[in-house]
C-alpha cells in the first residue's frame, strides 16, 4: 500500500512539475483588424502587411540574441521566436512598466494562460511569432516573463524611430 501511495504522489508531483510548459500557452486566435487593441508601443499587425521579418534567439542563460533591435514607426515587424534552450521560454513585448507589472503577477500565478498578441510562448527547441505594427515613435522592452527569467536580465530593447 505505501509502495502505491509512493508512487502515485511521485507520478503527480512529475506530471505537475512539467505542466506550465503547456497550461501556459494557449493558441492565438487569427488575425481580426476589428478585434485589433491600440497599445502604447503599437497595435497587433496585419500578417499579410509585414515589412521586415526579425529573427530572435532565447536561452537558457536568460537572454536575447538580438537584445536590441530598431525599427520604423509604422512599420509591421514579425517576429520569429527561436528557443534553443531546454526550458520554456516567451517573448513578450511592451513598456517597461507593464513588463514589470506582468512580471509580478506571473509570480503570483505562474500557470495563467493567455495568448495576447504582443506574446510568444515557445516550447524547448521549438519558434513562434509575432507580428506587431509599432505605430508610436519611443524605447520599449521585450522580456520573458516566466517567473525568474525576468530578473535574471532576460529582457531587450526595441526603439522605435
Amino acid at each position: 500500500m505505501k509502495t502505491t501511495l509512493a508512487f502515485a504522489v511521485l507520478a503527480w508531483t512529475a506530471s505537475t512539475a512539467f505542466a506550465h510548459g503547456d497550461a501556459h500557452v494557449a493558441k492565438k486566435p487569427a488575425y481580426d483588424a476589428s478585434k485589433v487593441e491600440e497599445r502604447a508601443f503599437g497595435r497587433e499587425g496585419d500578417p499579410r502587411r509585414v515589412t521586415r521579418t526579425v529573427k530572435l534567439d532565447m536561452t537558457d542563460d536568460f537572454r536575447f540574441t538580438p537584445a536590441d533591435i530598431t525599427v520604423k514607426r509604422g512599420e509591421t515587424v514579425r517576429f520569429v521566436v527561436a528557443n534553443s534552450g531546454k526550458v520554456l521560454h516567451e517573448m513578450v513585448l511592451g513598456t517597461t512598466e507593464e513588463l514589470k507589472a506582468h512580471a509580478e503577477l506571473m509570480k503570483k500565478f505562474p500557470d495563467m494562460e493567455h495568448a495576447d498578441a504582443n506574446m510568444a510562448h515557445v516550447k524547448p527547441g521549438a519558434k513562434g511569432e509575432i507580428v506587431w505594427q509599432f505605430t508610436e515613435a519611443g524605447e520599449y522592452q521585450f522580456a520573458c516573463l516566466i517567473p525568474g527569467h525576468y530578473e535574471a536580465g532576460m529582457v531587450g530593447k526595441v526603439v522605435v524611430k
